[in-house]
């Protein structure tokens, strides 16, 4: 008799949580949620996410209020959020695939994988390589001759050491054997002036450094780095024989345990949000490629990337090389 009475007990507190949890799914969201930002202020992606923020607002019946880092680390608030976040839903973070990097090049106290709840893919970048538009170099293969003819001498520029970008370039150098020297391009502005004045031969970097430059006519693009030509319809690396595919998509994640049924409505109401024209219209004016991605999808990809990533460093730059 004792036995059944704790059975029905155990039984009987499963059923309570259960409908806890469906009447807090209900009432999601009763009350406004945070985004964080962990990338600088008055970057492509900062602009993306406050834009996406507030038009997710209209679907969500609550705002969403991104919060930038306020320390030189912009990956505090995104690893705060995984070592001790709640996944009750109203915390979130957009995701980018540098996390899935750092993971191999530093020590880290928490799992990009295994920390997160994966929530919706949202976008990627157009990354392509560029050159003054009196440079004589008129195609990629140009650029390869050159730096196997003059090894450690075709100097470009890209912003950060093992980002997208450098690693685009180091998988080129490393297919072609091409040798070339990557010097640190500083802000998008620096970048600019660099290639103009004659600091750099080339430019590796999304289009948010170039595409005004490439529209105004002082900038030539070689190559893109997508599955597809972009609008000013430059060849892609994969059409010209390199396997190289890299736009640097990011999405929405939260704090690992999340309730299945909230992270279905943010899912749902992120989704439509996507389908807004408004989104539609900031894709095009940030130059960026819509990429999708249902939680499910997201979650597989993210375990893939994070040994990709890992493969890509080992065979390009080195894992902890600085």
């Amino acid at each position: 008799m004792r036995r059944i009475s704790v059975v029905r007990v155990i039984f009987a507190a499963c059923l309570l949580t259960s409908i806890a949890g469906d009447a807090l799914a209900q009432n999601f969201p009763s009350k406004p949620l945070t985004l964080i930002c962990p990338c600088p202020r008055v970057t492509s992606m900062e602009s993306h996410l406050q834009a996406f923020a507030k038009i997710s607002t209209k679907y969500l019946g609550q705002p969403v209020i991104v919060e930038n880092p306020r320390t030189a680390d912009v990956l505090h608030g995104l690893a705060t959020m995984a070592t001790t976040g709640r996944p009750d839903g109203y915390t979130l973070s957009m995701l980018p695939i540098h996390v899935l990097r750092v993971a191999h090049m530093e020590k880290l106290n928490w799992d990009p994988v295994k920390d997160f709840t994966y929530v919706i893919g949202l976008a990627g970048y157009t990354y392509g390589v560029v050159v003054k538009a009196d440079s004589p170099f008129n195609s990629l293969k140009d650029l390869i001759d050159y730096a196997k003819a003059n090894p450690g001498s075709l100097r470009y520029g890209s912003p950060v050491h093992g980002a997208t970008a450098h690693l685009a370039m180091a998988e080129l150098d490393f297919k072609t054997g091409a040798r070339l020297l990557r010097v640190s391009s500083g802000s998008i502005a620096d970048a600019a002036k660099a290639l103009m004045d004659g600091r750099i031969l080339a430019l590796a970097e999304n289009a948010a450094a170039w595409g005004p430059y490439v529209d105004a006519g002082t900038i030539r693009l070689l190559v893109t780095f997508g599955e597809q030509r972009s609008r000013w319809n430059a060849p892609t690396a994969r059409e010209l024989g390199f396997d190289i595919v890299s736009y640097s998509p990011f999405g929405i994640v939260g704090p690992k345990g999340m309730d299945p049924k909230v992270t279905k409505l943010l899912h749902d109401a992120f989704n439509r949000a996507l389908d807004d024209p408004e989104y539609d219209k900031l894709l095009r004016r940030l130059e960026l490629v819509d990429w999708y991605k249902s939680s499910e999808d997201y979650a597989d990809w993210a375990v893939d990337q994070f040994r990709f990533q890992r493969a890509l460093l080992e065979r390009t730059i080195g894992l902890g090389r600085n």
